[in-house]
Protein backbone atom coordinates (compact mmCIF):
# COMPACT_ATOMS: atom_id res chain seq x y z
CA UNK A 1 0.00 0.00 0.00
CA UNK A 2 1.18 3.84 -1.07
CA UNK A 3 2.33 6.07 1.95
CA UNK A 4 -0.07 8.30 -0.02
CA UNK A 5 -2.95 9.67 2.36
CA UNK A 6 -5.90 11.98 1.04
CA UNK A 7 -9.22 13.49 1.38
CA UNK A 8 -11.83 13.44 -0.88
CA UNK A 9 -15.65 14.30 -1.78
CA UNK A 10 -17.83 15.09 -4.37
CA UNK A 11 -21.30 15.93 -5.18
CA UNK A 12 -23.66 17.51 -7.67
CA UNK A 13 -26.50 20.62 -7.54
CA UNK A 14 -29.31 20.74 -10.34
CA UNK A 15 -29.05 24.63 -10.16
CA UNK A 16 -31.33 27.28 -10.32
CA UNK A 17 -32.98 27.42 -13.31
CA UNK A 18 -33.64 23.08 -14.77
CA UNK A 19 -35.88 21.07 -13.40
CA UNK A 20 -33.37 17.78 -14.01
CA UNK A 21 -30.11 17.51 -13.42
CA UNK A 22 -27.97 15.69 -16.45
CA UNK A 23 -24.76 15.62 -14.71
CA UNK A 24 -23.11 12.60 -12.98
CA UNK A 25 -20.55 11.35 -10.98
CA UNK A 26 -18.65 8.71 -9.24
CA UNK A 27 -15.89 7.88 -7.52
CA UNK A 28 -13.80 4.98 -5.49
CA UNK A 29 -11.35 5.87 -3.30
CA UNK A 30 -10.00 2.50 -3.37
CA UNK A 31 -10.02 0.60 -6.28
CA UNK A 32 -8.83 -2.59 -4.88
CA UNK A 33 -12.22 -2.73 -3.96
CA UNK A 34 -15.07 -2.52 -5.59
CA UNK A 35 -17.07 0.13 -4.05
CA UNK A 36 -18.67 2.97 -5.87
CA UNK A 37 -19.78 5.07 -3.03
CA UNK A 38 -18.56 7.59 -1.05
CA UNK A 39 -19.85 6.01 2.72
CA UNK A 40 -17.30 8.21 4.50
CA UNK A 41 -17.43 11.68 5.48
CA UNK A 42 -15.29 14.02 3.39
CA UNK A 43 -12.66 14.76 6.13
CA UNK A 44 -11.79 11.16 6.19
CA UNK A 45 -8.22 10.22 5.34
CA UNK A 46 -7.73 7.82 3.08
CA UNK A 47 -4.30 6.02 2.42
CA UNK A 48 -3.91 5.52 -1.37
CA UNK A 49 -4.48 1.77 -2.12
CA UNK A 50 -2.16 0.18 -4.71
CA UNK A 51 -4.44 0.08 -7.77
CA UNK A 52 -4.93 3.95 -6.86
CA UNK A 53 -8.25 6.06 -6.38
CA UNK A 54 -10.32 7.33 -9.34
CA UNK A 55 -12.86 10.27 -10.11
CA UNK A 56 -15.03 10.98 -13.00
CA UNK A 57 -17.54 13.43 -13.56
CA UNK A 58 -20.13 13.37 -16.75
CA UNK A 59 -21.96 16.09 -18.17
CA UNK A 60 -24.97 15.42 -19.92
CA UNK A 61 -26.61 17.03 -23.06
CA UNK A 62 -29.74 16.75 -24.77
CA UNK A 63 -32.58 18.41 -22.25
CA UNK A 64 -35.53 16.22 -22.79
CA UNK A 65 -33.74 13.73 -24.95
CA UNK A 66 -32.19 12.49 -21.75
CA UNK A 67 -28.95 14.25 -21.41
CA UNK A 68 -28.92 12.40 -17.49
CA UNK A 69 -29.22 9.04 -19.55
CA UNK A 70 -26.17 9.57 -21.52
CA UNK A 71 -24.09 10.43 -18.48
CA UNK A 72 -25.77 8.06 -16.64
CA UNK A 73 -24.65 5.31 -19.46
CA UNK A 74 -20.73 6.72 -18.97
CA UNK A 75 -20.05 6.77 -15.11
CA UNK A 76 -21.90 3.43 -15.45
CA UNK A 77 -19.69 1.92 -18.54
CA UNK A 78 -16.61 3.34 -16.43
CA UNK A 79 -17.80 1.33 -13.60
CA UNK A 80 -18.51 -1.97 -15.03
CA UNK A 81 -15.19 -1.53 -17.22
CA UNK A 82 -12.90 -0.76 -14.07
CA UNK A 83 -14.48 -3.37 -11.80
CA UNK A 84 -14.14 -6.26 -14.93
CA UNK A 85 -10.43 -6.10 -14.38
CA UNK A 86 -8.66 -8.89 -13.30
CA UNK A 87 -5.18 -7.92 -13.21
CA UNK A 88 -4.31 -4.50 -12.61
CA UNK A 89 -0.62 -5.08 -12.65
CA UNK A 90 -0.58 -5.20 -16.62
CA UNK A 91 -1.65 -1.57 -16.62
CA UNK A 92 -0.68 0.04 -13.99
CA UNK A 93 2.65 -0.60 -14.75
CA UNK A 94 3.46 2.55 -17.26
CA UNK A 95 1.68 5.42 -18.57
CA UNK A 96 1.40 4.65 -22.07
CA UNK A 97 -0.77 1.45 -20.68
CA UNK A 98 -2.48 3.38 -18.07
CA UNK A 99 -3.69 6.01 -20.94
CA UNK A 100 -4.78 3.06 -23.64
CA UNK A 101 -7.03 1.56 -20.91
CA UNK A 102 -8.75 5.21 -19.77
CA UNK A 103 -8.95 5.95 -23.30
CA UNK A 104 -10.69 2.75 -23.90
CA UNK A 105 -12.91 3.19 -21.26
CA UNK A 106 -14.09 6.30 -22.82
CA UNK A 107 -14.50 4.59 -26.35
CA UNK A 108 -16.60 1.28 -24.57
CA UNK A 109 -18.76 4.45 -22.95
CA UNK A 110 -19.19 6.42 -26.30
CA UNK A 111 -20.08 2.61 -28.36
CA UNK A 112 -22.66 1.85 -25.07
CA UNK A 113 -24.49 5.29 -25.03
CA UNK A 114 -24.68 5.13 -29.22
CA UNK A 115 -25.82 1.47 -28.75
CA UNK A 116 -29.24 3.06 -26.40
CA UNK A 117 -29.90 5.55 -29.02
CA UNK A 118 -30.31 2.30 -31.56
CA UNK A 119 -32.77 0.59 -28.91
CA UNK A 120 -34.76 3.79 -27.59
CA UNK A 121 -34.93 6.31 -30.58
CA UNK A 122 -36.74 8.34 -27.88
CA UNK A 123 -33.18 9.36 -26.83
CA UNK A 124 -31.68 10.66 -30.04
CA UNK A 125 -29.64 13.33 -30.00
CA UNK A 126 -28.23 12.69 -26.04
CA UNK A 127 -24.71 13.07 -25.05
CA UNK A 128 -22.51 13.22 -22.62
CA UNK A 129 -18.76 14.99 -21.68
CA UNK A 130 -16.53 13.32 -19.11
CA UNK A 131 -13.07 13.76 -17.62
CA UNK A 132 -11.39 11.22 -15.43
CA UNK A 133 -8.80 11.09 -12.73
CA UNK A 134 -6.94 8.50 -11.65
CA UNK A 135 -4.65 8.33 -8.98
CA UNK A 136 -2.03 6.18 -8.70
CA UNK A 137 1.23 6.18 -6.80
CA UNK A 138 2.21 10.02 -7.13
CA UNK A 139 0.51 10.31 -10.28
CA UNK A 140 -2.58 11.27 -11.73
CA UNK A 141 -3.93 10.43 -15.04
CA UNK A 142 -6.74 12.25 -16.58
CA UNK A 143 -8.99 11.14 -19.78
CA UNK A 144 -11.61 13.48 -21.17
CA UNK A 145 -13.53 14.41 -23.93
CA UNK A 146 -15.34 17.40 -24.59
CA UNK A 147 -15.46 20.73 -22.03
CA UNK A 148 -15.42 19.20 -18.16
CA UNK A 149 -12.59 20.31 -16.69
CA UNK A 150 -9.54 18.96 -14.63
CA UNK A 151 -7.44 21.57 -12.56
CA UNK A 152 -4.41 21.28 -10.13
CA UNK A 153 -4.33 23.39 -7.54
CA UNK A 154 -1.58 24.40 -5.11
CA UNK A 155 -0.89 27.34 -2.83
CA UNK A 156 2.33 27.89 -3.60
CA UNK A 157 2.16 27.31 -7.40
CA UNK A 158 -1.63 28.44 -8.20
CA UNK A 159 -4.13 26.93 -9.78
CA UNK A 160 -3.75 25.24 -13.74
CA UNK A 161 -5.73 23.63 -16.28
CA UNK A 162 -4.96 19.96 -16.74
CA UNK A 163 -7.68 19.49 -19.94
CA UNK A 164 -7.34 21.55 -23.04
CA UNK A 165 -11.68 21.78 -23.84
CA UNK A 166 -12.97 20.30 -26.56
CA UNK A 167 -15.24 23.40 -28.51
CA UNK A 168 -15.31 26.04 -30.55
CA UNK A 169 -13.78 28.73 -28.58
CA UNK A 170 -10.46 27.08 -27.16
CA UNK A 171 -10.00 26.06 -31.30
CA UNK A 172 -10.08 29.61 -31.81
CA UNK A 173 -8.09 30.78 -29.32
CA UNK A 174 -5.36 27.83 -30.10
CA UNK A 175 -5.13 28.99 -33.65
CA UNK A 176 -5.09 32.72 -32.45
CA UNK A 177 -8.51 34.35 -33.84
CA UNK A 178 -9.09 34.99 -30.10
CA UNK A 179 -7.80 36.31 -27.34
CA UNK A 180 -7.74 33.72 -24.19
CA UNK A 181 -8.78 36.69 -22.24
CA UNK A 182 -11.82 37.21 -24.51
CA UNK A 183 -12.91 32.94 -24.13
CA UNK A 184 -15.13 33.30 -21.03
CA UNK A 185 -17.51 35.40 -22.51
CA UNK A 186 -17.94 34.34 -26.02
CA UNK A 187 -21.04 33.90 -27.19
CA UNK A 188 -20.68 30.66 -28.78
CA UNK A 189 -18.69 29.22 -25.66
CA UNK A 190 -21.14 26.30 -25.03
CA UNK A 191 -20.78 24.57 -28.34
CA UNK A 192 -18.20 21.68 -27.62
CA UNK A 193 -16.46 19.50 -30.31
CA UNK A 194 -15.69 16.28 -29.25
CA UNK A 195 -18.36 14.32 -27.18
CA UNK A 196 -19.68 10.88 -26.22
CA UNK A 197 -22.85 10.09 -28.51
CA UNK A 198 -21.98 11.87 -31.48
CA UNK A 199 -23.58 10.08 -34.43
CA UNK A 200 -21.06 11.22 -36.59
CA UNK A 201 -17.80 10.40 -35.42
CA UNK A 202 -15.95 7.71 -32.73
CA UNK A 203 -15.02 9.29 -29.38
CA UNK A 204 -11.41 10.88 -29.61
CA UNK A 205 -10.57 11.30 -25.93
CA UNK A 206 -7.21 13.10 -24.63
CA UNK A 207 -5.13 12.05 -21.72
CA UNK A 208 -2.63 13.77 -19.63
CA UNK A 209 -0.32 13.02 -16.63
CA UNK A 210 1.03 15.26 -13.72
CA UNK A 211 3.17 14.15 -10.35
CA UNK A 212 1.45 15.06 -7.24
CA UNK A 213 2.84 16.50 -4.21
CA UNK A 214 1.43 17.25 -0.75
CA UNK A 215 -0.47 20.27 -0.85
CA UNK A 216 -1.85 19.72 -4.16
CA UNK A 217 -5.81 19.54 -4.95
CA UNK A 218 -6.86 17.90 -8.13
CA UNK A 219 -10.68 19.47 -9.22
CA UNK A 220 -13.32 17.88 -11.70
CA UNK A 221 -15.87 19.90 -12.54
CA UNK A 222 -18.97 20.18 -15.62
CA UNK A 223 -19.30 23.49 -16.97
CA UNK A 224 -21.36 24.56 -14.36
CA UNK A 225 -19.05 25.91 -12.07
CA UNK A 226 -16.35 26.50 -15.04
CA UNK A 227 -18.31 28.19 -17.33
CA UNK A 228 -19.95 30.23 -14.59
CA UNK A 229 -17.16 31.15 -12.78
CA UNK A 230 -13.56 32.61 -13.89
CA UNK A 231 -10.46 30.36 -12.74
CA UNK A 232 -9.21 33.64 -10.82
CA UNK A 233 -12.62 32.92 -8.64
CA UNK A 234 -12.11 29.07 -8.50
CA UNK A 235 -8.57 30.15 -7.59
CA UNK A 236 -9.70 32.72 -4.68
CA UNK A 237 -11.84 30.36 -2.81
CA UNK A 238 -9.08 27.61 -2.85
CA UNK A 239 -6.75 29.51 -1.58
CA UNK A 240 -8.67 30.51 1.50
CA UNK A 241 -7.87 28.32 4.65
CA UNK A 242 -10.76 25.88 5.24
CA UNK A 243 -10.52 22.85 7.54
CA UNK A 244 -12.77 20.82 5.57
CA UNK A 245 -13.14 19.82 2.01
CA UNK A 246 -16.51 20.31 2.31
CA UNK A 247 -16.41 23.91 2.73
CA UNK A 248 -14.27 24.44 -0.34
CA UNK A 249 -17.10 22.38 -2.52
CA UNK A 250 -19.83 24.60 -0.55
CA UNK A 251 -18.16 27.95 -1.59
CA UNK A 252 -17.36 26.73 -5.03
CA UNK A 253 -21.09 25.74 -5.28
CA UNK A 254 -22.24 29.00 -4.08
CA UNK A 255 -19.94 30.95 -6.36
CA UNK A 256 -21.90 29.43 -9.57
CA UNK A 257 -25.17 30.18 -7.92
CA UNK A 258 -24.44 33.58 -7.57
CA UNK A 259 -23.32 33.72 -10.96
CA UNK A 260 -26.98 32.70 -11.73
CA UNK A 261 -27.14 28.92 -11.68
CA UNK A 262 -28.65 28.49 -14.73
CA UNK A 263 -26.60 25.40 -15.29
CA UNK A 264 -26.47 21.77 -13.49
CA UNK A 265 -23.28 22.21 -11.43
CA UNK A 266 -20.75 18.62 -10.13
CA UNK A 267 -17.78 19.22 -8.29
CA UNK A 268 -15.42 16.64 -7.37
CA UNK A 269 -12.44 17.01 -5.35
CA UNK A 270 -8.71 15.07 -4.06
CA UNK A 271 -6.57 16.80 -1.94
CA UNK A 272 -3.41 14.98 -1.30
CA UNK A 273 -1.81 15.15 2.27
CA UNK A 274 1.72 13.34 2.48
CA UNK A 275 4.29 11.02 1.75
CA UNK A 276 6.56 10.07 3.66
CA UNK A 277 10.14 10.86 1.95
CA UNK A 278 11.88 7.21 2.40
CA UNK A 279 9.31 5.98 -0.11
CA UNK A 280 9.18 8.19 -2.54
CA UNK A 281 12.10 6.91 -4.84
CA UNK A 282 9.81 3.93 -5.90
CA UNK A 283 7.53 6.50 -7.64
CA UNK A 284 10.60 7.98 -9.67
CA UNK A 285 11.47 7.41 -13.46
CA UNK A 286 14.74 4.98 -13.44
CA UNK A 287 16.56 7.91 -14.46
CA UNK A 288 15.51 9.72 -11.56
CA UNK A 289 16.34 6.99 -9.44
CA UNK A 290 19.72 6.58 -10.87
CA UNK A 291 20.34 10.78 -10.04
CA UNK A 292 19.56 10.27 -6.66
CA UNK A 293 22.01 6.90 -6.53
CA UNK A 294 24.72 8.99 -7.98
CA UNK A 295 24.16 12.15 -5.73
CA UNK A 296 24.42 9.96 -2.85
CA UNK A 297 27.66 8.47 -3.77
CA UNK A 298 29.03 11.84 -4.44
CA UNK A 299 27.76 13.08 -0.97
CA UNK A 300 29.72 9.69 -0.01
CA UNK A 301 33.21 10.70 -1.49
CA UNK A 302 32.55 14.75 -0.41
CA UNK A 303 32.76 13.38 2.96
CA UNK A 304 35.57 11.14 2.39
CA UNK A 305 37.57 14.44 0.32
CA UNK A 306 36.92 16.44 3.69
CA UNK A 307 38.25 13.93 5.87
CA UNK A 308 41.45 13.17 4.18
CA UNK A 309 41.66 16.89 3.56
CA UNK A 310 41.12 17.44 7.56
CA UNK A 311 44.18 15.05 7.91
CA UNK A 312 46.24 16.52 5.58
CA UNK A 313 46.46 19.39 7.56
CA UNK A 314 46.91 18.30 10.43
CA UNK A 315 50.28 17.06 9.10
CA UNK A 316 51.38 19.89 7.88
CA UNK A 317 50.81 21.66 10.95
CA UNK A 318 53.17 18.86 12.77
CA UNK A 319 56.06 19.40 10.01
CA UNK A 320 55.56 22.84 10.26
CA UNK A 321 55.91 22.59 14.06
CA UNK A 322 59.13 20.32 14.20
CA UNK A 323 60.90 22.58 11.19
CA UNK A 324 60.25 25.45 14.17
CA UNK A 325 61.55 23.45 16.87
CA UNK A 326 64.56 22.01 14.57
CA UNK A 327 65.69 25.57 13.37
CA UNK A 328 65.29 26.53 17.14
CA UNK A 329 67.57 24.06 18.18
CA UNK A 330 70.07 25.09 15.35
CA UNK A 331 69.70 29.10 16.28
CA UNK A 332 70.36 28.06 20.17
CA UNK A 333 73.52 25.71 18.89
CA UNK A 334 74.34 28.97 16.37
CA UNK A 335 74.60 26.54 13.64
CA UNK A 336 71.80 28.92 11.47
CA UNK A 337 69.84 32.09 12.09
CA UNK A 338 66.16 31.60 13.78
CA UNK A 339 63.59 32.25 10.43
CA UNK A 340 61.20 35.01 10.90
CA UNK A 341 57.49 33.60 11.75
CA UNK A 342 55.79 32.71 8.52
CA UNK A 343 52.29 32.22 8.13
CA UNK A 344 50.97 28.43 8.04
CA UNK A 345 50.20 27.36 4.55
CA UNK A 346 47.98 24.76 2.93
CA UNK A 347 48.58 23.80 -0.66
CA UNK A 348 45.29 24.87 -2.44
CA UNK A 349 45.14 21.35 -4.04
CA UNK A 350 44.10 20.38 -0.48
CA UNK A 351 40.54 20.60 -0.07
CA UNK A 352 39.27 22.70 3.06
CA UNK A 353 36.26 21.31 4.68
CA UNK A 354 33.31 22.89 4.00
CA UNK A 355 31.28 25.09 6.47
CA UNK A 356 28.55 23.43 7.90
CA UNK A 357 25.33 24.29 7.22
CA UNK A 358 22.03 24.06 9.30
CA UNK A 359 19.90 21.48 7.34
CA UNK A 360 16.91 22.53 6.25
CA UNK A 361 13.82 20.25 7.58
CA UNK A 362 12.79 17.50 4.80
CA UNK A 363 10.10 17.81 2.74
CA UNK A 364 6.98 15.91 3.41
CA UNK A 365 6.71 14.87 -0.31
CA UNK A 366 9.77 14.57 -2.59
CA UNK A 367 8.49 16.12 -6.14
CA UNK A 368 10.48 16.12 -9.15
CA UNK A 369 10.18 18.51 -11.83
CA UNK A 370 6.76 18.23 -14.45
CA UNK A 371 6.99 15.00 -16.27
CA UNK A 372 5.89 13.91 -19.78
CA UNK A 373 3.43 10.75 -20.06
CA UNK A 374 5.39 8.01 -21.63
Amino acid sequence: MSDITFKITAATHVGLVRTNNEDNFIVNPDLTKDVWEMESSPDYVFSLGEYGCLLVVADGMGGMNAGEVASELAVTSVRRLYSEVSDYSSIIDSSSHIEAFMKKVIVTADADIKERVKTDPSTSGMGTTIVMAWVIGNMVHVAWCGDSRAYLFNRQSGLSRLTRDHSYVQELVDAGKLDPELAFDHPNSNIITRSLGDSSVKAQPDYVCQRLSAGDYVLLCSDGLCGLCRDEEILDILMQDKPTLEEYEHDLFAAALDADGHDNITIALFECLAKKEKEVNSTLTPEAMSKTRKIKKDQKTEAGTEKKSAGGLLWVLIGFLLALALAGAAWYFKLIPLPAPQKISVDASVEQPAPQQEEEAPAELVVTDEVACE
